[in-house]
């Protein structure tokens, strides 16, 4: 089977959605899928293609049996409206271009990214194949900034429901995503869910790195509260700047480490050297293979989210790679994913941006403890192996129901 996969993300970017399509096509070429990606050239999320690129009309390369074709876009970083707008729709131009000559059985076009669905939907029928529209976010509804009479809101959410109503399957990522969709007139019988995950067995603890780490950033006496990530809109980072003195007067064994780039990255730097905040230390990016070195050196992940109620129905994907290092969670997002916390006891849930209730839940930390049956639960239940073998048991199923 020929599977042609849209994605605006893909390695060595290292945000959930480059991190999901990669680890899901890697498990479709062991089972015997010939996988062929078309993406951009890697600028996630500055906007400025990395080290080693150049972007450029078109180029393939390989990467663990998964042919990868990168065609140019207009580049942003992840921050501005309607220049994020004009890069998604020059990758939708270019990857539907790049895509005709592919002889495929099957196309997937992956969101957040909302335009790759056009370019998606578009090859599918072009090539007389079926169409999977994979959802990783409700567009236009997580566009919290626009406003929901104006007219850009209403257009892109008839595009939403066309592209909905034109998909031979919808693959969501959670259940409020699914029941979202059914109730605006989708058949259920139409959307199957797949959550993130991660390769749990491959994830062990090393404490050597971790006492490493720690030892470098002189951190070895503190409890580090850590993020690594995305530092967009969507995380409002800047919330736990604005109260760190008090944090540190209550609790000044309590350590928060940022490691990523984004929006809001400069301004936090800013901050904290205008202010000598001394509980807060920000680094760089780090590659992917680094990530796990990191997250053994933290004792709580720290997973937030702008409070707002679109972001009620999102999982975020960190709580998965957390998790997999056997590290507690400390949740700053309502809904869905707040139940999974609760449900297998993998760390503790403050509400979004409450500084009071942020923090009386840190004090809860000082007194957490692992519960090992619960976790082990949990990593069967999001093993990302497994997931991405009952996804590719899907995708073969429709690719029998021929036209």
């Amino acid at each position: 089977m020929r599977i042609l996969f849209l994605t605006d993300n893909f390695p060595p970017e290292v945000n959930a959605p480059a991190t999901r399509t990669y680890e899901h096509c890697k498990e479709w070429v062991k089972q015997g899928a010939e996988v062929t990606i078309i993406t951009c050239f890697p600028n996630f999320p500055q906007g400025k293609v990395y080290k080693g690129y150049k972007n450029q009309w078109r180029k393939i390369e390989w990467m663990d049996g998964i042919k990868v074709i990168r065609v140019w876009s207009y580049m942003s970083p992840n921050k501005g409206f309607f220049k994020r707008l004009l890069d998604f729709n020059s990758f939708a131009l270019t990857s539907f271009f790049a895509g005709l000559s592919e002889k495929k059985d099957i196309v997937i076009s992956t969101s957040p990214q909302f335009f790759t669905s056009l370019s998606g939907f578009l090859l599918s029928r072009k090539k007389n194949v079926k169409w999977i529209f994979e959802v990783r976010d409700l567009w236009p509804e997580s566009l919290w900034m626009l406003k929901r009479k104006s007219f850009i809101y209403k257009l892109f959410s008839w595009f939403e429901y066309f592209f909905y109503n034109k998909a031979d399957k919808i693959v969501v990522v959670t259940n409020s995503f699914k029941n979202t969709i059914v109730k605006n007139g989708i058949s259920p019988k139409k959307i199957n869910v797949f959550f993130n995950g991660s390769y749990f067995e491959d994830t062990p603890t090393n404490n050597k790195d971790a006492a490493l780490i720690r030892k470098n950033l002189k951190l070895n006496d503190k409890v580090i509260l850590g993020y690594i990530g995305t530092f967009g809109i969507a995380q409002k980072l800047p919330f736990f700047l604005d109260l760190a003195n008090k944090l540190y007067k209550r609790y000044p064994s309590i350590h928060l480490l940022f490691i990523g780039d984004g929006a809001d990255r400069e301004e936090m730097v800013k901050k904290v050297i205008a202010n000598n905040i001394k509980n807060i230390t920000i680094l760089p990016p780090i590659p992917k293979n680094e990530v796990n070195k990191y997250l053994s050196a933290i004792d709580f992940g720290l997973v937030p989210l702008r409070n707002n109620p679109v972001y009620h129905k999102v999982i975020p994907s960190k709580i998965f790679e957390v998790a997999a290092m056997k590290k507690p969670i400390l949740l700053g997002v309502e809904g869905e994913v707040k139940d999974i916390i609760n449900k297998y006891n993998i760390g503790i849930s403050f509400k979004p941006e409450d500084p009071n209730d942020f923090l009386e839940k840190v004090n809860d930390i000082f007194k957490f403890e692992i519960n090992e049956q619960y976790y082990n639960k949990f990593f069967i239940d999001f093993s990302r192996k497994t997931i991405a073998l009952n996804f590719f048991k899907d995708i073969k199923k429709l690719n029998d129901e021929k036209y």
